[in-house]
């Protein structure tokens, strides 16, 4: 069976990804989305293993590359700085996949250029997905768009939109996302102020009960981000009028305005939630349209493209003749319970190891951190820790069928 057409809804990393893989592969795409450009919200920054494979196979790792940059450690601390372990990335190549760094935003307008020379792909900005539905022989998109409402139809349409998909929730229901939302408030900022100075790591964790906090280097001109903990409950203007004294009482040197640089500050809530199921007859969700997770341990927007390459093997099989769309409940099936038994457990694991231990102890009591320090003597288990996410990749090629052009 060769597909006539994917529609993808949302243009943001996983729907920007998938089109471009689908569409170098000769697969006709459609893209949705319902801002006029590409998002300039920065949010995740970090690609380990299984996400830079995917970034290769869809020809853009070398530009990522070029434009940010590959650190070199990741280090847990107590509040005074003190390191309690750390991992050291570059026992690995960059032809291992090597972990690379990009603002997300700048991600995106990459994958955009890349997009628009493919004569495969039509992105249409200012398209609101509003509707839904399928029968036997297509799938179809309700659309707002400048010009009126329209239909849209395909063989089969992805829900790349987000935490508040409209393709999920049209599917399941608008309050129907299973899961929690953490008791934990979070304040995400991205700042120019010089850590290197006070000895920081270009990933540093801060382990305490009330003020754990992230900073993480996310560009090369010095641009970092800053992540840390505050009081629930109150609105996003106390939130940002509490910004000073926060950054005083947490960050290095207790600067003040005047002495950094934000350039994007957002309040959000961390949560945990799972879509009831990944595919719906033509209807198939990615990324945070399927699954949410905190942002401590960067299995959020790797296992959000590792989702990508797998449904790209899918879809692509189903193209070339090589699977039936059953393929597409193997799909469903598996990254479902990689989100279950890896992603929600390990994501919950790496927050309650900053919030819920004592710093004092830590260092000798968490097993992740007493491996951390026998892989400073042992280079084979430093490899294993730093390639460790690559659980997240599944080969779903394994589950192409030779007879599958006669069978559909």
């Amino acid at each position: 069976m060769t597909i006539s057409k994917v529609i993808c809804v949302g243009a943001g990393p996983s729907g920007l990804l998938l089109a471009l893989m689908l569409a170098k592969n000769g697969v006709n795409v459609e893209l949705f989305d319902a801002d006029r450009s590409v998002s300039l919200q920065p949010r995740a920054a970090h690609y380990a293993p299984p996400a830079v494979a995917e970034l290769k196979r869809a020809g853009v790792y070398d530009d990522v590359f070029a434009a940010g940059y590959m650190p070199r450690d990741f280090t847990w601390r107590k509040m005074d700085r003190t390191p309690v372990a750390s991992m050291y990335f570059d026992v690995i190549t960059p032809e291992e996949d090597r972990m690379v760094v990009l603002p997300l935003d700048r991600l995106c307008k990459l994958l955009y250029e890349h997009l628009e020379r493919q004569p495969k792909a039509n992105v249409r900005w200012n398209h609101k997905v509003v509707d839904i539905g399928q029968d036997e022989t297509k799938a179809w998109v309700i659309v707002e768009t400048p010009e009126g409402q329209q239909r849209h139809e395909a063989d089969y349409i992805v829900g790349c939109d987000g935490a508040n998909s409209q393709v999920r929730r049209s599917l399941f229901g608008d309050m129907n996302y299973p899961g929690e939302a953490l008791d934990a408030q979070i304040i995400a900022t991205n700042v120019y102020y010089d850590f290197t100075k006070f000895g920081y790591s270009d990933t540093n964790y801060f382990i305490h009960p009330t003020n754990w906090h992230m900073v993480a280097k996310i560009t090369n001109d010095g641009l970092y981000r800053v992540s840390y903990a505050e009081v629930a409950g109150l609105s996003t203007e106390e939130y940002l009028a509490r910004q000073p004294r926060r950054y005083e009482e947490l960050l290095p040197g207790s600067p003040k305005p005047g002495e950094y640089k934000i350039t994007n500050i957002s309040p959000y809530k961390m949560q945990q939630r799972c879509a009831p199921s990944f595919r719906v007859g033509r209807f198939i969700l990615v990324a945070d349209a399927a699954h949410l997770c905190n942002p401590f341990g960067g299995l959020g927007l790797t296992g959000g493209i590792a989702d990508v390459g797998s449904l790209f093997d899918c879809l692509n099989g189903i193209d070339k003749g090589l699977a039936t769309d059953k393929i597409l409940d193997k799909y469903a099936e598996i990254r479902k319970k990689i989100w279950e038994e890896v992603t929600n457990p390990s994501s919950r694991e790496n927050f309650k190891r900053l919030s819920d231990q004592d710093p004092e102890t830590a260092g000798e009591k968490d097993p992740l951190f007493v491996l951390c320090h026998k892989a400073e003597k042992d280079k084979a288990l430093a490899r294993e820790l730093c390639l460790g996410l690559n659980i997240l990749r599944h080969d779903f090629t394994q589950y192409y069928d030779k007879d599958a052009s006669k069978s559909t």
